[in-house]
């Protein structure tokens, strides 16, 4: 938009606001005589158009900051390399080898930073943002969608970061063309932690800051804090709340309930499984259904559930069967663990560590398995229905299901793949992504995937 007609619109916003402000200022007294009721009339007429006129001048400044094109403008897709420097990360700064007051220093990849900020504003604010990595400073670039506005508007935010001791301060900033103050933006930046429902995490994890210094030549950024064991607890109550832990403690009596049926070691088929815990009855909500799906996918991977949830503790152990998809248990595992995640962090998520876990089993596993990505890629797209279309799923579920419906065959997809016969055979962009699309035309074969 050109300059001339930003100028424009905010003068005109200016003007909307000198009115209501001198509406504010004008005297009104309840109590003066009867002869001045007019004066006392005109007083409350200026207040009503004070009030009318505020949100007015302010939509008019809004509109005046909104840009045509966004700032930011990338998908939410997360890379396999992102989840394994998280993985490294969380390893090297392990919160239960850590006390109190214990002072460490995180060297945290630029790469991870501008994933996080991006899944950060796409799950929980429905934009894109970016981190960008200068020689004494950092950039965050966040765009979100403007509405109530008729066309393509967007709201474009951009803060600037400088190395400091403490906590991290904006030292400039900019919405739209127009700079803002600091104190405004740093209040703007909070107000969207608040919107996100992250406000305390927040507070402790700036206050936990120490210093904070921008390392270019490395791609990184260096992180000294103090470790506070509740950004911990915190971290927990963002992850579950208490009706999520309700949610989890129904779906893990229905599951020892519904194992109880079989015998030790018995092999059963996921989709016998899956029917009766996610489909009991059609008014079943979300949250009883990602409840279902975590607790199925802490079964498979024989993880203890209380290593996730303390809650859990207590609660009644399921017995041990061995749950299969097309006679694989490795199928079975792939399959459900992808579906929690998709369920609870989205399909970016659950197709990045899908692909991580396969390269990471090329280097010292059973090697790269095509037919675990694909079972990996027919769970998220599971989870996607539980989170979209239950009642599509619900129908599915409520008939007769067997595992061909949820994983289509597996015959013919290269796996036990080491590190060097995956750079050999897949190496070029062209043969993987062959392998891919064959996936996903298997997947969209079946109904419950069209």
């Amino acid at each position: 938009m050109p300059a001339c007609q930003h100028i424009g619109r905010v003068n005109l916003a200016v003007r909307f606001l000198v009115r209501a402000r001198a509406a504010a200022n004008c005297a009104c007294d309840d109590n003066v005589p009867a002869r001045y009721w007019a004066v006392s009339l005109m007083c409350r007429r200026r207040w009503v158009f004070a009030l009318l006129s505020l949100p007015i001048a302010m939509s008019f400044f809004l509109l005046a900051a909104s840009d045509p094109a966004p700032l930011v403008s990338r998908d939410e897709a997360i890379l396999p390399t992102s989840v394994a420097a998280a993985r490294r990360l969380l390893v090297s700064n392990d919160p239960r080898r850590l006390r109190r007051g214990d002072e460490r220093t995180a060297v945290i990849p630029a790469a991870l930073i501008d994933t996080s900020i991006n899944y950060f504003a796409s799950r929980s604010l429905r934009g894109r943002a970016a981190f960008i990595l200068g020689d004494d400073h950092a950039e965050i670039r966040l765009t979100i969608r403007a509405p109530g506005i008729s066309g393509p508007r967007y709201f474009n935010l951009s803060a600037l970061f400088q190395e400091a001791r403490g906590e991290p301060r904006i030292v400039a900033a900019s919405l739209g063309a127009f700079p803002i103050p600091s104190a405004l933006a740093e209040w703007l930046i909070a107000s969207a932690i608040s919107i996100a429902g992250f406000s305390e995490e927040w507070t402790i994890a700036r206050q936990a800051i120490r210093r904070l210094a921008f390392e270019p030549a490395r791609d990184s950024v260096e992180l000294t804090y103090v470790w506070e064991p509740r950004l911990l607890d915190r971290a927990r109550s963002m992850a579950f709340t208490p009706q999520d832990i309700v949610h989890m403690y129904a779906a893990q009596m229905a599951l020892a309930g519904l194992l109880d049926h079989y015998t030790a070691r018995a092999r059963v088929p996921l989709s016998q499984i899956l029917a009766p815990l996610l489909a009991p009855a059609s008014d079943r909500t979300l949250p009883d259904n990602r409840a279902t799906l975590l607790v199925l996918a802490s079964y498979l991977a024989e993880k203890n559930l209380a290593m996730l949830l303390p809650e859990a503790t207590g609660w009644p152990r399921a017995r041990r069967v061995k749950l299969t998809l097309l006679g694989r248990e490795d199928s079975a595992q792939h399959f459900g663990i992808s579906a929690a995640l998709a369920a609870w962090a989205g399909e970016p998520a659950a197709n990045a560590i899908g692909v991580y876990k396969e390269i990471d089993d090329s280097r010292k596993g059973s090697g790269f398995s095509f037919a675990d990505l694909a079972a990996d890629r027919a769970g998220t797209r599971f989870g996607e229905l539980v989170v979209d279309d239950y009642p599509r799923l619900y129908k599915v579920l409520s008939g007769t299901v067997t595992d061909a419906d949820l994983l289509p065959s597996l015959a013919g997809f290269p796996e036990y793949l080491s590190e060097a016969e995956f750079k050999r055979r897949f190496g070029d962009p062209n043969a993987y992504s062959q392998q891919t699309a064959e996936i996903e035309r298997r997947l969209a074969d079946l109904p419950l995937y069209r």
